[in-house]
């Protein structure tokens, strides 16, 4: 059972919502969210959609980039 499952709270400073993802803390860090210290960033499903937001153009450059 993982943390998710377990009922963890979203890691961004100011919100107590559950957390729906799980992700690197150096990238959601790297996409402007302000997330604690630690391995991993979990992430509410409003955060996350603001996380997918913001990458969205460094994903489809890396995309592109591993296409034969």
């Amino acid at each position: 059972m993982g943390r998710i499952a377990k009922g963890v709270k979203c890691s961004v400073s100011g919100c107590d919502k559950e957390a729906a993802r799980s992700l690197p803390n150096p990238r959601v860090s790297a996409a402007g969210l302000k997330v604690g210290t630690g391995r991993r960033a979990f992430l509410c499903k409003d955060h996350y959609k603001e996380y997918k937001k913001k990458t969205k153009t460094e994903r489809k450059l890396e995309k592109w980039r591993h296409q034969g």
